[in-house]
């Protein structure tokens, strides 16, 4: 429904069935051991699935999203959107995507959550593509992004400042709110982004010490 949005050009549209796949994809595990489905079918790897279906929503249909919605300068628009698709195999293939304590090494993939801010702020294709470049060096680089759903370290407020940041960036697909309202969403929602940034920062320092 998002790719079928996406060609539409609606986009906003597209950011709404983005982010109820991101809010399956925070349940299906549960869902998946509570159901037992490793021991109702085990001939299926349900982690294999979550993958496939993960690339699709989280790089897959954003990069779609950021070409089609001229986010990025026409001449190197192609080349930008491959370097999203291929730094991001990098990341789903590895074998150490994750530390021990569920912090991800390297950029997690996340081109929804970048797609969802280019389409909001409008920067420019000049910073778009600045932007695309990088988080895909960023893949490669030997530092830390916080899960906001495994890590444990810093629950609750965590969970609380994920949920957070769900809302108010929920709120700003709705297109009536006045100047104002906007501001203060956006805000809140760079906010709290800027914080689990400073948190995967920190743990990457602690790394290094």
């Amino acid at each position: 429904m998002a790719l079928l949005a996406v060609e539409q050009q609606q986009w906003r549209q597209a950011l709404l069935w983005l982010a109820a796949a991101l809010v399956v994809d925070g349940i299906d595990g549960p869902l998946a051991r509570w159901a037992r489905v490793t021991r109702r079918t085990p001939g299926i790897d349900g982690a294999t699935l979550d993958l496939v279906v993960d690339y699709l929503t989280y790089v897959f249909v954003p990069a779609v999203l950021i070409y089609r919605a001229g986010l990025l300068p026409a001449p190197a628009a192609l080349a930008l959107t491959a370097l999203i698709l291929l730094s991001s195999l990098y990341t789903f293939a590895r074998t150490d995507m994750k530390t021990e304590d569920n912090f991800f090494r390297g950029f997690p993939a996340a081109w929804n959550v970048v797609a969802f801010y280019l389409v909001l702020l409008q920067p420019g294709q000049i910073a778009g593509a600045i932007v695309v470049v990088a988080f895909s060096g960023l893949t490669f680089a030997p530092i830390h992004f916080i899960h906001p759903v495994r890590v444990r370290r810093y629950q609750p407020w965590l969970g609380a400042l994920t949920a957070l940041w769900g809302l108010a960036s929920l709120a700003l697909l709705w297109p009536g709110w006045s100047a104002p309202w906007m501001r203060a969403l956006l805000s809140l929602s760079l906010a709290v982004v800027a914080a689990l940034l400073a948190a995967g920062m920190l743990r990457s320092l602690q790394d290094e010490n």
